[in-house]
């Protein structure tokens, strides 16, 4: 997204999903007044999480493109996610 600033045109654009789009709609016009900026960010943050996660993919796309591995750089978090699994498995069990 461009410096322009988030409008709910440019919301439901960046959403990319007319599912989603419409969704974002209904809470924004169901809104009561002294709700609607709360709501306006919550959907504003989606919308630029959604921009920077295509963003991203598409980074990862033109790096496979180029014959590299863009996961080369990430770390691996396997045995932390495992662990953290485990854990929560432990904590549910009476």
């Amino acid at each position: 997204m461009s410096t322009e600033p988030w409008t709910i045109e440019s919301i439901c654009q960046a959403l990319g999903n007319p599912a989603i789009s419409k969704k974002f709609l209904a809470e924004i016009n169901k809104a009561p007044a002294h709700e609607l900026l709360a709501v306006f960010a919550r959907w504003e943050r989606i919308a630029k999480d959604t921009v920077a996660a295509v963003e991203r993919g598409r980074e990862i796309a033109a790096a496979e493109a180029r014959g590299e591995d863009p996961t080369a750089d990430w770390p691996d978090l396997t045995d932390r996610v495992r662990a953290a699994v485990q854990g929560n498995a432990s904590r549910n069990v009476a």
